[in-house]
């Protein structure tokens, strides 16, 4: 592994650390290299309005940027928001070079590349890309591409496809292993999704718990449907903000929350069902527990199937041991 490659999976462990934290900025991380090829700083974005990714490396690497190489997961920007320009202070570090794993499709935003090799800054593009791409700005990217937030279905089931046993009865399908891992995917999306009827019948709180402890950023809670939920609900607590949405229409739901980058959907089968068949959930994750339940509670509702000639086809993204479950991640075939 070259010492470019080593730096610029460092950039990502540092994106990831941030993730979920920068909205509405996308998650970051930027390595300074000195001329010698040593990593003299990292950091990731900040939370909107303070620093990104490449002035907190600099601000590490201090002099000894001048002459090496910045290594950032996005290209960096190259406009004046809340923060100026990151091709400005990569030029008044004086580094020599600029790799990068992904364009910035932000027009607003783009064409740093362009400046930094004006102020003849030698830049590269692509190391890392596919990781990027399909990990930790897949939700950003795909809201940049799309112009509406990306849509997570995340559930738990059985091997037989089951979400609860014939009496209704759910805790717990999967392990705590599978279970810490959803709060940790929690606290780096923007808002979770359930319906009326998994209030009603699980009170869940909806929270964000890496660690068994409430994160300090927590998710909007939305809560859709037309019935009216009690105010002692556990969603209508303190712990964090909710949004109530008096509709049974995806796409109205998908428009309220246009502002929104990362949204998991964790209701039942019904909310799941008329999801997909509106055709607005772009990936599936799947905790299934290596158990066998039967009975009628399947983990999602008619999805407008009548043959299998019209089936959803979608296709594996990724497949993970998670303890003793399986997570498979799909996307749309």
């Amino acid at each position: 592994m070259t010492a470019v490659e080593a730096a610029m999976r460092l950039a990502i462990a540092e994106a990831q650390q941030v993730k979920g934290s920068t909205y509405p900025n996308p998650p970051v991380g930027a390595v300074i290299l000195s001329a010698a090829g040593d990593i003299v700083g990292a950091g990731g974005t900040q939370p909107a309005g303070g620093a990104h990714a490449e002035v907190m490396a600099l601000r590490a690497a201090g002099e000894r940027a001048a002459g090496g190489t910045a290594v950032v997961t996005l290209e960096p920007c190259n406009h004046h928001g809340r923060t100026s320009p990151c091709v400005d202070a990569l030029i008044r570090a004086e580094v020599a070079a600029v790799v990068y794993a992904v364009a910035d499709p932000n027009p607003v935003a783009s064409g740093g590349a362009d400046r930094l090799r004006d102020a003849g800054i030698t830049v590269s593009a692509g190391v890392g890309a596919e990781e990027v791409t399909g990990g930790l700005l897949r939700e950003w990217l795909h809201k940049q591409r799309t112009g509406r937030p990306h849509v997570t279905w995340k559930f738990a089931t059985s091997v037989d496809g089951r979400s609860a046993a014939a009496d209704g009865s759910s805790q717990w399908i999967t392990s705590d292993a599978a279970r810490a891992d959803v709060h940790v995917r929690r606290a780096a999306c923007d808002a979770i999704l359930v319906g009326t009827g998994t209030v009603f019948i699980d009170d869940p709180t909806l929270t964000a718990r890496p660690g068994g402890a409430l994160a300090e950023r927590q998710p909007l809670r939305v809560v859709v449907g037309k019935r009216e939920i009690s105010s002692e609900a556990n969603v209508l607590n303190d712990d964090s903000r909710t949004m109530v949405i008096r509709t049974h229409d995806p796409h109205e739901v998908i428009q309220a929350l246009a502002d929104r980058t990362d949204v998991f959907i964790e209701g039942g089968p019904t909310l799941a069902g008329a999801f997909l068949r509106a055709g607005v959930i772009d990936r599936i994750l799947a905790y299934v527990g290596p158990i066998l339940l039967g009975g009628p509670v399947t983990a999602v509702d008619d999805v407008g199937v009548p043959t299998m000639a019209r089936a959803l086809r979608w296709r594996y993204d990724g497949v993970d041991r998670i303890g003793p479950d399986l997570l498979l991640s799909l996307v749309p075939g």
